[in-house]
């Protein structure tokens, strides 16, 4: 997958002005009303145009939310790739990820809780399944001590790597999770160290590292069938 945009034809919004207008509008329901909020008639309304457009535009409600999901995986795909340009050091470009990922969530975390939840999108509509890819072939290159991915074609891993990537991959998303969700506060109150949890949050991927220490796996073959 390209390590800047993903082609034009995948991406959510290259019809024109009107379902660009309707994402946008969805995304604005989304942080006012929540994902109970969003329907294609609300999404609609908050547009100004026909209670139709949506459903002319996107289907139904789930290839409107699905296309909304990929506008966020680009967005932190972006983001991720923004935060590492200039850096050549390999442990600074995870940690220039890992940030990236944990502010985009903690400033967008309607539309991050939208990303994830699998049960109102379509993980294999063409827009979001690119937009999603295009992600990880940023995340599991930067993780591995490589570039990030190019081309279209998905990511050959070993288990090692894959190991790797999800070990870091759940690090960032559950610290994304914690300070979404307020779960640090406790820890806040029993310490003078950290002014914000976001602090606390920067302080922890400064000084733990990304689950990147494997360890042989005991029931793979041994070398030499040994």
């Amino acid at each position: 997958m390209a390590t800047a945009r993903s082609p034009a034809d995948t991406r959510p919004y290259h019809h024109g002005g009107l379902p660009l207008a309707l994402l946008a509008a969805a995304e604005s329901v989304l942080v006012r009303d929540g994902i109970a909020g969003l329907g294609l008639r609300a999404i609609a309304r908050e547009a100004g145009v026909s209670h139709t457009a949506p459903k002319h535009h996107f289907g139904d409600t789930t290839g409107l939310l699905s296309d909304l999901a990929a506008v966020g995986f680009q967005r932190l795909h972006d983001a991720m790739l923004a935060a590492m340009v200039g850096i050549a050091d390999t442990q600074e470009r995870r940690l220039a990820i890992a940030r990236a990922y944990v502010h985009f969530a903690h400033a967008n975390p309607a539309l991050f809780g939208l990303m994830f939840r699998n049960e109102i999108i379509d993980m294999q509509r063409p827009s979001l399944a690119a937009a999603a890819t295009a992600t990880l072939q940023v995340m599991a290159p930067t993780i591995g001590g490589q570039q990030p991915a190019e081309g279209t074609e998905a990511l050959a891993l070993s288990g090692t790597e894959a190991v790797r990537v999800t070990a870091a991959w759940a690090y960032v998303h559950g610290l994304s999770t914690l300070l979404i969700d307020h779960r640090l506060q406790g820890i806040l109150k029993s310490t003078t160290a950290f002014a914000s949890p976001v602090d606390l949050v920067d302080a922890v991927l400064r000084q733990v590292r990304l689950g990147l220490d494997v360890l042989p796996d005991p029931a793979a073959p041994l070398p030499n069938g040994g």
